[in-house]
């Protein structure tokens, strides 16, 4: 007897779904691996230690031949005023003629200025004269850090080049530019500090000029990694528009007045806390801890694969900076003030790190350069207004009160930040709303 064959196909029983993998970020080490990096990332390093030490180094001058830390703050406050209006005139003049173009007159202007003030110093020239060269001084600060971003953007492909392609390590290049900022920030007042006190006290002012003129000459030489100049804009003869004229750089630029806040204002009144207990050595510990927790943030931001907007992230870090900086005033013991200063630094680098990478969907590739050094600004600005406010506070109510200024600063910055927060979307959603608006109101 013949059996039958069943030609039904078997049923085959559904693959449960794959479940969609975790979105993963770029390391550093794949960061630092890009073609040509290494060629403007050590001379830049060198090139932007000057940012650091040029305050510091100006007070330990001016202390030792006036006697006086009033008039060596008043003068190195003059120092960041001036920076903070003219890097984005640099900025904007990079964007337009290149950098090389701006960089190499400007740091022979800086050694120049730099050399003379401090001869000014050293043969105890009246008042006027030493704010006449700060002003020059401050003014030709090579803006290293944001010619460093805009050449990230530009080797590693920010969506505005023809393919249209956008790279997902440029998340990870702001998170290791925060993290080499605050290294500059912790290297420079260290290196100023020692050749003042140990050689001479010109030595520090001395070693940042040279610093700014060796390494600003060998970034500019790095032709190759330099972002595109836009011919088009500079020959038609016609102005282009500034980068501040996006209302989510001016956003920015106001919220990063908050951060320099809390870097003048924690220099000062860690210093005044210091002097108060008598302890004057521990400043560079509790400094030196905040600088920390921003270090530390900053690696960490660079390893998060984060799924919130930058906008929601640029909300949540200012709001836990304002709240971190509210009790600085009320604590009294060291080890409290260093552990509460360890978090404000662990709050500073993800608000620095999403503004910078906020500016790069906010911005076209061809201002990119001025809108970092508006930022940068802002922080110099800050920074230079929280110095002479925390020193009258400190002056007059003692360090407690200095304290106040970080709280104030940030506090303000997080309600312009809350205010405008529609005003640093992305150019793309912003267009896609105005068209939406359009639509429904015609």
């Amino acid at each position: 007897m013949a059996t039958a064959v069943s030609t039904t196909p078997p049923v085959r029983r559904p693959e449960p779904a794959e479940r969609p993998e975790p979105p993963t970020r770029p390391g550093y080490g794949q960061l630092l691996r890009t073609p040509g990096a290494w060629t403007f990332l050590l001379p830049g390093f060198a090139a932007r230690q000057p940012f650091a030490m040029l305050t510091i180094s100006i007070v330990l001058l001016l202390r030792h031949t006036t006697g006086s830390y009033g008039v060596a703050g008043a003068v190195a406050a003059v120092t960041g005023v001036s920076m903070a209006l003219f890097a984005p005139q640099g900025g904007k003049l990079a964007d337009r003629y290149g950098q090389r173009a701006v960089l190499v007159p400007g740091v022979l202007m800086h050694a120049a200025s730099a050399g003379l003030l401090t001869a000014l110093a050293l043969g105890h020239a009246p008042l006027w004269a030493l704010f006449a060269a700060a002003v020059p001084t401050g003014a030709s600060v090579p803006q290293v850090g944001p010619m460093v971003r805009a050449r990230w953007a530009a080797t590693l492909g920010d969506g505005s080049g023809p393919d249209g392609r956008r790279s997902p390590l440029l998340a990870t290049a702001a998170a290791f530019e925060s993290v080499t900022d605050e290294l500059t920030f912790v290297i420079g007042p260290v290196l100023a500090t020692a050749l003042s006190t140990g050689v001479h006290p010109a030595s520090g002012l001395i070693a940042e000029a040279a610093l700014t003129l060796a390494g600003g000459l060998l970034f500019a030489a790095q032709r190759r990694t330099a972002p595109p100049v836009n011919a088009a804009s500079r020959g038609s003869g016609e102005r282009r528009a500034s980068a501040l004229s996006v209302p989510g750089v001016r956003v920015l630029a106001v919220a990063f007045l908050g951060i320099g806040s809390v870097f003048g204002g924690m220099q000062v009144a860690l210093t005044a806390f210091t002097e108060e207990l008598g302890q004057p050595g521990l400043n560079g510990v509790l400094y030196g801890t905040f600088a920390a927790g921003n270090m530390l943030a900053g690696v960490a931001c660079g390893a998060i694969a984060w799924r919130t907007s930058p906008q929601r992230r640029l909300l949540v870090s200012y709001a836990a900076l304002a709240l971190a900086c509210s009790t600085l005033w009320a604590v009294h013991a060291p080890l409290a003030l260093g552990g509460l200063g360890l978090l404000v630094g662990l709050c500073i680098a993800p608000a620095l790190i999403t503004g910078y990478t906020l500016v790069e969907s906010l911005v076209p590739a061809t201002s990119r350069t001025e809108a970092f050094t508006w930022l940068t600004g802002s922080v110099a600005l800050g920074q230079a207004t929280a110095v002479t406010v925390a020193g009258q506070m400190a002056d007059g109510f003692g360090a407690s009160a200095a304290f106040t200024v970080p709280l104030g600063g940030t506090a303000l910055a997080l309600l312009t930040v809350v205010a405008l927060r529609g005003r640093i979307a992305p150019r793309a959603r912003r267009i896609a709303l105005d068209r939406a608006g359009a639509s429904l109101s015609s």
